[in-house]
């Protein structure tokens, strides 16, 4: 069932944003955390990309079912089950640290964690008109990312042995339960409508669809495997900061991406931003230095991080506010299917050749690229050819 805002003026960002700000970092760090944190519980290295698959597995199981589960709780409730869910999944990793437990509980967070973004994009996008969605999504995409890579630093002075790193991850969890909890107040007003036909769902734009895919096909891993590949390479007190750097690319580009995005084709600004992110590969396999290493880590977050908000405002452009939300929900689920394909194929490539993980998100990058400004040079094409008509 579709939701539909009544009264889009009484939609606040208040209690998303500082929801999403605080589970963001407890999300930043966790995600780094867990492959890290492996040998301290007596779990092989072996498992990180079956628990980043699973976690995005989970995502996708998600992505079909919490749309109806908004629908009947409403935004705020759901947003208060949802974090409820990912923080009983931590406690039960430390309660009962095996290989089992943990696939079960990151695949059970991944479920809660699509609906805590389907709740919140929902939420922030449910009004009228393309420059509002433009604007609260830059909102919506500096605090996820801005309070990731604060969670990230979190790795150097809090460290990655034993309970204590989890239960600071319990403790920002809880701090996001309690904007929702506190405010009863602005959330968008909703009814159940008629569901899409199927005719509709095809009318979703199909470049943006691929967007989201190829951006869960190069965060997924970026998330789940770079934490091991950078410690790897410099050692685990540089991890975080480099980690961080990654994050605040991806935040330090989202108001460019917001100028951008209504006023240039957003195919080839996915284009231009993904063979820029094959430059940023570039640097950081010749980078001689650090501080060169963490431009080009930054780099590499900017033109990654982009690719998932540009796909959804694309999605979204010239959409009813009755149909928002079963339209994040599918680029969610396509941005799943990718997460939950590119740590295994991620692994497969980084465990064959050196700085394979780096090869294999520059390969993903070009395909994007080059895809993306095929799809825009033939719309520019189309759309000329109407106005000479």
């Amino acid at each position: 069932m579709d939701i539909t805002a009544v009264v889009p003026d009484q939609n606040s960002t208040v209690v998303p944003v500082l929801g999403l700000s605080f589970y963001a970092m407890a999300s930043g760090y966790l995600m780094s955390l867990i492959p890290l944190s492996l040998h301290s519980f007596g779990l092989s290295e072996t498992l990180t990309p079956w628990l980043v698959s699973g976690f995005y597995l989970g995502l996708l199981m998600g992505a079909t079912q919490v749309e109806s589960i908004i629908s009947k709780l409403g935004h705020r409730r759901s947003l208060l089950l949802f974090l409820s869910i990912i923080l009983l999944t931590t406690l039960a990793m430390i309660a009962l640290p095996s290989a089992a437990v943990w696939l079960v509980a990151r695949l059970i967070a991944g479920f809660a964690v699509a609906g805590v973004f389907v709740a919140i994009e929902s939420w922030l996008l449910m009004v009228n008109t393309a420059k509002q969605r433009a604007k609260r999504l830059g909102l919506y995409m500096a605090s996820l990312y801005g309070g990731t890579a604060l969670g990230q630093l979190g790795i150097g002075p809090v460290g990655i042995e034993g309970v204590v790193p989890y239960l600071v991850v319990i403790t920002l969890l809880l701090m996001a339960i309690m904007p929702p909890l506190m405010v009863t107040k602005g959330q968008p007003a909703h009814s159940q409508a008629q569901p899409l036909s199927f005719a509709q769902l095809k009318e979703i734009n199909r470049a943006a669809m691929l967007g989201c895919f190829i951006s869960g096909m190069l965060l997924a891993p970026i998330y789940g495997l770079m934490p091991v590949f950078i410690s790897d390479g410099i050692g685990t007190d540089k991890t975080g900061i480099l980690m961080a750097s990654i994050i605040i690319g991806g935040m330090l580009v989202q108001p460019i991406i917001s100028l951008l995005s209504p006023v240039m084709s957003k195919k080839f600004l996915m284009s231009a931003l993904s063979l820029i992110g094959v430059a940023a590969v570039a640097i950081i396999v010749i980078a001689n230095s650090f501080a060169l290493l963490a431009v080009g880590y930054m780099l590499l977050g900017a033109c990654t991080f982009a690719l998932y908000p540009i796909a959804i405002t694309l999605a979204c452009d010239a959409l009813e506010v009755g149909k928002i939300v079963i339209t994040t929900q599918i680029m969610l689920l396509s941005y799943s299917v990718g997460s939950v394909f590119g740590p295994l194929l991620a692994f497969q490539v980084s465990s064959n050749i050196d700085k394979g993980l780096l090869l294999y998100l520059a390969i993903c990058l070009i395909t994007s690229g080059v895809y993306m400004l095929i799809k825009a040079i033939i719309k520019m094409r189309s759309d000329k050819a109407t106005l000479a008509g």
